[in-house]
């Protein structure tokens, strides 16, 4: 696993001392089912930042992904990408953190995949990570082949030995949602030593991602991580998320909400706010500001 520090992060002089940080997941959270950013949220994000509270969007796309989806200038102040593999100081656009599997690693994690049966890809470091090599284990799987199809110019199959492929960001598996729950378990049994996180497809919005990362990589972590260089406190931090993916970074920030369109077991788990496409942000936001750091209005 291999760390790298791109840039220092630092105040501009004279800005007030972060009195909180507010993290929101992007897919089915921030953003819309129709790919589109509510204006109630983005004005409630434009209030966090006058109360001097840091946000962050925390998401499992990649860069070059997340940029195809923020057309607009958004108005936060980080982004964790590739599930916290990469962070960019927005919006600058400076990367000031990566995290990567060494070529051991991706080795052994995909030699596991391969024994497991399973049709995945290997994406190349950040800043790359949306080029990626795949391989194929079985005829029908219809999400996997969607994805190959929408980055096919990004795409090459995967070698039969990859001693050459070198260091990569993560590995993704696509499989059926009623074959995750073992698959997920048989993986993370295999590669203890790696993290290994599933996600809802965003693609057909059925099937089940599991991406493996280096151990040192999720929300949580990352975002532990910017918490500390920035001195915010944990009691200030607060989440907003919606799928299995955001699960690390809801049972670790202080206060935690998830949007109605969220899967039943994380809303009995975690406070409940309005569905994505009904200002659930705007909603934790208000919330969270008006209980936590008493600003009225």
């Amino acid at each position: 696993m291999k760390i790298t520090h791109a840039y220092s992060i630092t105040r501009p002089a004279g800005a007030r001392a972060p009195r909180g940080l507010f993290i929101t997941d992007l897919d089915g959270t921030l953003l819309r089912s129709d790919r589109t950013f509510a204006r109630v949220d983005l004005n409630a994000l434009e209030a966090l930042g006058r109360q001097a509270v840091v946000r962050v969007i925390a998401t499992g796309r990649s860069l070059y992904v997340f940029n195809t989806a923020a057309k607009e200038v958004l108005p936060v102040d980080f982004v964790l990408f590739s599930m916290g593999a990469g962070v960019l100081q927005y919006p600058a656009g400076r990367i000031v953190r990566t995290v990567s599997l060494d070529p051991p690693e991706v080795m052994q994690a995909t030699a596991v995949l391969k024994t497991c049966g399973l049709d995945f890809m290997v994406h190349r470091p950040i800043p790359d990570n949306h080029w990626f090599s795949y391989h194929r284990s079985t005829p029908d799987n219809p999400d996997f082949e969607r994805r190959l199809s929408r980055y096919k110019r990004f795409a090459t199959p995967l070698r039969e030995t990859t001693d050459g492929f070198g260091p990569a960001s993560q590995l993704l598996a696509v499989v059926s949602r009623r074959h995750s729950k073992a698959v997920l378990k048989m993986v993370r049994e295999r590669l203890p030593n790696f993290n290994v996180v599933q996600s809802t497809s965003p693609l057909d919005g059925k099937s089940t991602w599991i991406e493996v990362f280096p151990a040192a990589v999720s929300k949580s972590l990352t975002a532990a991580w910017l918490a500390k260089k920035l001195g915010i406190a944990k009691d200030k931090i607060v989440s907003v998320g919606n799928d299995y993916n955001d699960l690390d970074l809801l049972e670790w920030a202080a206060e935690s909400y998830v949007v109605d369109n969220a899967p039943a077991d994380l809303k009995n788990r975690f406070a409940r706010v309005a569905a994505n496409d009904h200002g659930g942000v705007a909603a934790a936001a208000k919330r969270w500001l008006t209980e936590r750091l008493k600003v009225k209005g």
